[in-house]
């Protein structure tokens, strides 16, 4: 890792064009402003979702006369939307291209905030949080997209940046929204129409976020999405590593080439000095034809299809996702939601003001944590030759120390505002970490239909956080936090412990390794 990566036109893989390093600070660059697009528009999307539970805990929850039970059933509900939606955008994904799905899912999601201040009592509150719910869909589309732009050598990184920058919408609208709310009510208004007024800020962001999306960025590195078999074909042709008569483009279907084909008319030695004299190989990686026969058969998004959805969805791969990423991010949804509380319970004497700004922090180490997750499972990839192996066991890791902490936060209870701030900072270090290396692997598992692994994936999380609220809510009649903690802990060192055997990739996988 160069400091100049940071900036410079990365090098590409020959046959997918995707990026060998993360151009962060350079927005000219289209692999730049897709990754920025990518964490920017997730962040936003976060922000927007979360825009409820930074007032609701006092300001509107006073204005509109609501009991524990309904706030807590409200945080319920805005999970279930994303859930929906995160199953669905997953092979929309595959279909459509990622880049169309993620604006729509932040255009359709700005109706129902803009509606959002018309609530006026506990079904209406039900209603709005179900609905919002929709930008929290935006989580697939987001990782997808990076994923179709970034090669395996980073792509742990690029996804765990891009959501990690992106969960930390969960952390600034903590900040954000009481802010702006004080900003009103020094302007004169009430209570109630001041936190209504602050769905103005987030409304406008999400709206023109979509709408540039729409028109600064391109589907793929290649071109259209229609288009991206077609592209891979020629790329294979341009390479010298197949004859068009060896290939057989079914679009939108599948790549197949010839045994024969893999003798071409190039030799690899022939391809690595055409790539250093050719000007059209510029910042290009020198692959072996092998190399890149194996990518465009087995890296290639195909059309979604319902037999090959089921196939993918039951393997032990999915579901091994599925589970450890419930476990993560379904906790780390369910303790953003009740963390203000948690703290105000222990701590009476804090302000509700104060108590938001520290429950803040929980989602703002997002912006360190779940990269972390990511860059490690990158570091273990390379150091280890290229084992999936390494990538899979740093999964489990996160996922048993998360649940070590959780059950020790829940067991000592702490009286201690500086003790209970720093065991949930050191839990959340695990906890998100988890979420990164979790997408980290995922790209190497099925990848010709990523988009159904990633969007099943989101879903399990956002099932997750389902679950885990609803333990927050029936235990002790919604208030015993410490005891839905530690019940949290030992569901997920259980769930990651029995599922540690289950090899990372499918045996025979083509691609992906």
């Amino acid at each position: 890792m160069r400091v100049s990566y940071l900036w410079a036109v990365p090098e590409v893989n020959p046959v997918n064009r995707k990026a060998r390093s993360i151009p962060i600070f350079n927005l000219w660059n289209v692999y730049g402003r897709v990754f920025f697009f990518s964490w920017f528009g997730f962040m936003v999307a976060f922000w927007a979702w979360y825009t409820f539970p930074p007032l609701i805990t006092h300001v509107i929850k006073a204005n509109l006369h609501l009991t524990p039970t309904q706030v807590a059933n409200s945080n319920i509900v805005s999970l279930i939307a994303t859930l929906l939606i995160r199953y669905l955008a997953g092979p929309l994904c595959d279909q459509f291209g990622p880049r169309y799905v993620f604006a729509g899912v932040l255009l359709v999601g700005s109706i129902p905030l803009g509606l959002a201040p018309l609530v006026h009592d506990a079904t209406s509150l039900y209603v709005s949080r179900f609905f919002l719910g929709i930008l929290g869909g935006a989580f697939v589309p987001c990782l997808v997209w990076c994923t179709g732009f970034f090669d395996k050598n980073v792509v742990g990184s690029a996804n765990a940046l891009a959501g990690g920058w992106g969960n930390a919408g969960g952390g600034i609208t903590y900040f954000i929204m009481p802010a702006v709310f004080d900003s009103f009510k020094g302007r004169g208004y009430n209570d109630g129409a001041a936190w209504r007024l602050t769905f103005i800020v987030p409304l406008i962001v999400v709206i023109a976020t979509g709408i540039s999306m729409i028109l600064l960025c391109p589907d793929t590195p290649t071109g259209k999405w229609s288009e991206r078999l077609l592209h891979t074909e020629q790329n294979l042709q341009s390479h010298g590593v197949i004859a068009p008569s060896e290939v057989i483009v079914d679009i939108p279907g599948d790549i197949t080439a010839k045994q024969s084909s893999n003798v071409s008319k190039y030799s690899d030695s022939d391809v690595e000095k055409k790539a250093k004299t050719d000007p059209s190989y510029d910042h290009e990686a020198v692959l072996s034809q092998g190399e890149m026969l194996e990518i465009s058969q087995g890296e290639t998004v195909q059309k979604p299809t319902l037999a090959r959805a089921l196939n993918i969805l039951v393997s032990p791969q999915t579901i091994f996702h599925l589970i450890t990423y419930l476990c993560s991010f379904g906790a780390e949804l369910s303790i953003n939601s009740v963390l203000s509380a948690y703290y105000i319970k222990n701590f009476p004497h804090i302000s509700y003001a104060y108590a938001a700004n520290v429950s803040a922090i929980f989602g703002f180490l997002n912006f360190v944590t779940r990269p972390l997750g990511g860059f490690v499972s990158d570091y273990l990839y390379r150091v280890t030759g290229k084992s999936l192996w390494a990538k899979k066991i740093w999964i489990v890791v996160c996922g048993v120390l998360t649940g070590a902490l959780l059950i020790l936060i829940g067991q000592l209870d702490p009286q201690n505002l500086s003790a209970m701030l720093g065991l949930i900072s050191v839990m959340a270090i695990f906890l998100e970490a988890g979420n990164g290396a979790n997408f980290g692997l995922i790209p190497h598992v099925h990848p010709q239909a990523n988009g159904v692994v990633s969007g099943t994936t989101g879903a399990a999380g956002n099932l997750g956080g389902v679950i885990f609220s609803v333990i927050f809510r029936f235990i002790g009649s919604g208030t015993d936090y410490a005891k839905s903690f530690w019940i949290i802990g030992v569901i997920s060192i259980l769930l990651n412990v029995i599922l540690c055997w289950v090899p990372p990739v499918p045996r025979g996988q083509i691609g992906g390794r």
